[in-house]
């Protein structure tokens, strides 16, 4: 495999198992040292560094609250100080909940949006403060945010807002010549849609040309182009990243 990211430091949230293992394994498979992030599952994390290293790659798991600004800040602050340089981050951290309107409560509320939206914010305010110039931003939104799915009211909103902080980040950072795009993935196992009933699980493998669910690393291959110098000339850009379902 080209080591076409050597010499980049990355960061991966929500980087301990699903799309966000297959990111950061596929990152450092092509050159960059990887900070892996989790929430609370330190072994899982610890294995994914574990792969990566025996894999000849370079990384490091640590832990941070994307809930909380101050806790997600000090996670910042300790990535940067273990990576030489600075130049990726991917804001992959998300939680997925299902619910009708008329059963959404608060708490559920505040927890998706803590950590779908909250979280990618400030992630990208220290990118726009220390990532190095002409670095890469993806994050991952999802193709829910183009089918209007019942019961998925707070996930789909919390996926649009991540699609409205790209736009704007786009031009913002854009000034350091970083680029900020989203993928938007279809439905991936293993993963979130691990919980899916059965329909629903034959619907979505209809639903795509190849009659197959997407993987982690079908996600992880298409961020690592957009994390590479190749996509220098696209930013704020939805990536739909779900096989071509209902195309």
């Amino acid at each position: 495999m080209t080591q076409r990211l050597t010499g980049k430091g990355a960061i991966v949230t929500g980087g301990s198992g699903g799309i966000g293992a297959a990111i950061a394994k596929r990152l450092a498979g092509d050159g960059a040292k990887v900070i892996v992030h989790y929430g609370s599952n330190a072994a899982a994390a610890e294995d994914v560094v574990t792969d990566i290293q025996a894999a000849g790659g370079q990384a490091v798991a640590m832990q941070g609250d994307v809930r909380q600004v101050d806790s997600l800040q000090a996670f910042f602050k300790a990535a940067r100080a273990e990576l030489d340089s600075y130049n990726i981050l991917v804001n992959n951290a998300g939680v997925a909940t299902g619910a009708p309107i008329g059963d959404v409560v608060e708490k559920q509320f505040d927890k998706v949006f803590a950590i779908n939206v909250k979280a990618v914010l400030f992630a990208m305010q220290d990118a726009l403060l220390n990532m190095a110039e002409n670095g890469r931003v993806v994050n991952i939104a999802s193709s829910v945010t183009e089918f209007n799915n019942p019961g998925l009211s707070v996930y789909s909103a919390s996926k649009h807002a991540v699609r409205g902080l790209t736009n704007v980040a786009a031009k913002e950072l854009g000034e350091r010549g970083i680029t900020v795009n989203d993928l938007m993935p279809g439905p991936v196992e293993p993963g979130m849609f691990e919980t899916a009933s059965e329909s629903h699980r034959d619907f979505a493998i209809s639903s795509t040309p190849f009659k197959r669910l997407g993987t982690p690393e079908d996600v992880a291959d298409a961020c690592a182009f957009l994390a590479s110098d190749d996509s220098r000339w696209i930013t704020g850009q939805h990536i739909l990243c779900n096989g071509g379902a209902l195309i």
